[in-house]
């Protein structure tokens, strides 16, 4: 009996690495935010969940990531940055958008772009030029940030960001993850102290850099990068896109 289940199991393995023999190489670029990009510094805490997707993916699918802390649309374009991640487009490429975080902040002219205004026109341009160069864009909302009221409630402060770019896929028949809704939904479901592993906060007398200690409920630990690259794969699968044949698990 024991032979015959390490037959099936072998034989089972064996017919999914023919699979992913057969699998096109491809390239998936990220351009957001620094909920999205790599960070260096693996002593601090700190995590991208783009940074932590390739570990959920077959090799056969690189992850380019352009994401950069700080960034909104404007200031990615206005950067040069858009340009460059252009530059090193090829047919047959994916290049998933998601950028909110930065263009709500309305005292910055430098990165503000209004969600009913010009962040919806950028997010168009980005869609227009990916397909020029023969790439396929998608599109993503910008993930919940951990920000209860005093009644327990969370406020769903970019919301009107997630909506806007939800409406953008589909006015230009993009595919859409809807990682704002995803991303609240657990937040809430777990409440304030159950949410806030996903998030930094440091102890004072820790880090050079924040002596005082730091709270930070808009960027993710290692927990909560897995678990948003979790979302993005497991959507992939739930919409049957064509990508969804690089998911290589769904848990680290």
């Amino acid at each position: 009996m024991k032979f015959l289940v390490l037959l099936f199991l072998c034989l089972v393995l064996t017919q999914a690495q023919a699979q992913a023999n057969e699998l096109k190489p491809l390239k998936l670029h990220l351009v957001g935010d620094s909920t999205m990009s790599d960070k260096p510094n693996l002593a601090y805490p700190e995590r991208g969940w783009g940074q932590l997707l390739p570990q959920f993916l077959l090799p056969q699918l690189t992850v380019v990531n352009h994401a950069a802390n700080g960034r909104s649309t404007r200031r990615f374009i206005n950067e040069g940055r858009w340009q460059l991640v252009l530059t090193e487009l090829a047919a047959g490429d994916y290049v998933l958008i998601q950028f909110g975080h930065n263009d709500s902040k309305q005292s910055d002219p430098a990165r503000y772009a209004a969600f009913d205004g010009d962040y919806q026109l950028f997010l168009q341009q980005f869609i227009t030029q990916v397909r020029e160069h023969g790439a396929t864009p998608l599109l993503a909302s910008s993930i919940c940030r951990r920000n209860f009221a005093e009644d327990g409630s969370l406020k769903r402060d970019l919301a009107d960001y997630a909506s806007a770019a939800a409406q953008v896929a589909e006015k230009t028949g993009v595919t859409f993850f809807d990682l704002q809704k995803t991303s609240c939904d657990l937040w809430q479901q777990l409440g304030v102290n159950n949410s806030q592993p996903y998030f930094i906060q440091v102890p004072a007398g820790l880090y050079q850099k924040f002596p005082q200690g730091k709270v930070d409920n808009t960027h993710l630990t290692l927990q909560g990068a897995s678990k948003i690259a979790q979302f993005f794969v497991q959507d992939l699968q739930r919409q049957q896109h064509p990508l969804a044949s690089y998911v290589y698990r769904e848990l680290l």
